[in-house]
């Protein structure tokens, strides 16, 4: 089954260039592009892909975090991969925030895209380790802060969570610890709990920040 993807970028080339990518592959398609925050709200809404690749910078109007932001909260069965120039922590912070599942770079090549666009379908987040380490490290102070609250997790609450930075779903983590899904699902939601954050993407990132803490 292929997976519908939605291009937004103002920028007629790129979404040319984007196309090209795609076209190569079995598993995707092209359903619909933009190049406004409004005309991609519009369209995802109304044609519910499977992904939008959305660039941050959109001109006059709604940008692209704001898109995510709004999707996230009224689409979450449409998942939201950033495609950008801009490598600052603070578009990083901001894109999580939003809900994005993934971020990359414009320079990243065709292969490295793809993977990414696949992983964030699987339910997996597509987020670099040297953006996490640039945007979500800044300091011992910080980090000591995060180790702390992971204190917070029983043994089984970490092993979850080791799965969940590692890209797991909770079928996959079901079927490694030998538990039901629901099971797993009721751990996860623990999980962000006491950890104080959104949802098991910024999970993920927290784990992998403690990961490098620790190397």
């Amino acid at each position: 089954m292929r997976r519908g993807v939605l291009i937004v970028d103002d920028h007629a080339l790129a979404r040319e260039g984007l196309r090209g990518i795609l076209a190569r592959t079995d598993d995707l398609e092209i359903v619909a592009e933009a190049s406004s925050g409004e005309e991609a709200l519009h369209l995802a809404r109304t044609m519910r892909p499977d992904l939008v690749l959305l660039d941050i910078r959109l001109g006059p109007g709604m940008d692209g975090l704001a898109v995510a932001a709004a999707l996230c909260a009224d689409e979450p069965a449409v998942k939201v991969l950033i495609l950008t120039l801009h490598d600052t922590p603070e578009y990083v912070r901001a894109a999580l925030a939003a809900g994005a599942a993934g971020y990359v770079l414009k320079d990243a090549d065709a292969e490295e895209l793809i993977s990414a666009v696949r992983q964030v379908l699987a339910g997996h987040s597509a987020l670099p380790l040297a953006l996490i380490n640039q945007a979500l490290l800044p300091g011992a102070r910080q980090v000591e802060s995060d180790l702390a609250r992971l204190d917070r997790l029983t043994p089984r609450e970490r092993e979850v969570l080791d799965h969940i930075a590692d890209g797991l779903t909770n079928k996959a983590i079901a079927r490694s610890l030998n538990v039901s899904p629901g099971t797993v699902k009721a751990h996860v939601e623990r999980v962000i709990a006491k950890l104080g954050v959104a949802d098991r993407t910024q999970a993920a990132v927290l784990a992998t920040k403690a990961r490098t803490a620790k190397a």
